[in-house]
């Protein structure tokens, strides 16, 4: 139906208004934005060198400090540590992408996300569980020389309950020191088996449980492999809900705020100081999230619109940008590896 007044279409006037509101509500899933700019150079693929002779394994996870460092994961190589001696969390040289430190040697099976605090302790979550049951999905703090502070869950054992993970994905800490794990990396569509979990666990500063929300599904407040996580300006927590293809929002009391679906399919995110989200997309394809690409979609958490997007068949899960504005993605299949995108 044409709606008029003084010879003007409103739904032209009101095109405006209702982009604005996707940052307030739910949203329907729609097509990409396209014909975005691209303010980076062509990607400098397997960028990062590993501490050893070896290649650089597969990658989740990279995050950037309090005093603009950089740190990244290297799954020991190859895509697991499970065995391995080589410290798979590392301080990258942004200049030469060679690690000028390397920590959490034998403390992880599947290293998989990765978090820096103020105080540029290093939190990173393990998302499996050993060959002999004795490690893995915990979530441990490192001190920057690599000392243990903290660790969340209970070694080697899975479970659904507030003493256990069954596959923690991301982590991150809000402002006042309250912790938030993303724990469900589970099988994507068409199929969640019902014994998935699929959820974010709260706890306080010293590690005691607060609270949890979520189930598998695909409703507000429900996750399919929510992977990974951050916190705007505002105090909202973001979610990559990767499997059902969107970004849900919430309070940091677990109350729903929105759910955004025009950044793509989501593994990963970066949200810097002036709010600018930075939402990496490894998976879509026309099987998988038809009409959409792999890539890096970039804009603003106020507007809820992007901006800018890299697009990369090879993109990666995480990412991250440095203090120069160089782009960066933890990349988990070939070519594996951090790829630098240099800003143009």
């Amino acid at each position: 139906m044409m709606l008029n007044v003084g010879g003007r279409d409103l739904r032209l006037w009101l095109l405006p208004v209702a982009l604005a509101l996707h940052g307030a509500g739910a949203m329907a899933q729609g097509a990409p934005v396209t014909g975005l700019p691209d303010p980076f150079q062509a990607p400098q693929y397997q960028w990062a060198k590993p501490a050893g002779s070896g290649p650089w394994g597969s990658s989740a996870g990279i995050e950037r400090g309090p005093h603009a460092e950089i740190w990244a994961i290297d799954r020991c190589g190859v895509n697991t540590c499970d065995g391995s001696d080589i410290a798979p969390i590392n301080l990258l040289d942004t200049a030469t992408g060679k690690p000028t430190r390397s920590i959490g040697a034998g403390l992880f099976v599947f290293p998989h996300g990765l978090y820096v605090d103020r105080a540029g302790n290093v939190w990173v979550t393990d998302a499996a569980v050993s060959k002999d049951g004795s490690k893995g999905v915990q979530v441990i703090e490192l001190s920057p020389d690599g000392r243990v502070l903290t660790r969340l869950g209970t070694a080697g054992v899975r479970g659904d309950d507030a003493q256990h993970f069954q596959s923690p994905t991301d982590v991150v800490i809000a402002r006042n020191g309250d912790i938030f794990v993303a724990d469900g990396h589970a099988p994507n569509p068409p199929l969640i088996p019902p014994s998935s979990v699929a959820r974010i666990m709260k706890f306080s500063e010293n590690g005691k449980f607060i609270k949890q929300w979520g189930q598998p599904g695909s409703g507000p407040s429900e996750f399919n492999n929510p992977h990974a996580l951050a916190i705007d300006s505002r105090g909202r927590l973001f979610v990559a809900d990767r499997g059902n293809s969107r970004i849900q929002i919430f309070d940091l009391n677990g109350k729903f705020l929105a759910e955004w679906t025009q950044f793509g399919r989501p593994s990963g995110f970066y949200i810097d100081s002036k709010d600018t989200l930075y939402a990496i997309d490894a998976d879509s394809n026309e099987t998988v999230h038809p009409g959409w690409h792999k890539g890096v979609w970039i804009g603003s958490t106020h507007t809820a619109q992007p901006s800018a997007f890299v697009p990369d068949d090879s993109a990666g899960e995480g990412v991250v940008v440095d203090a120069s504005g160089n782009l960066y993605g933890a990349v988990n299949a070939p070519p594996h590896g951090i790829t630098r995108y240099a800003k143009r």
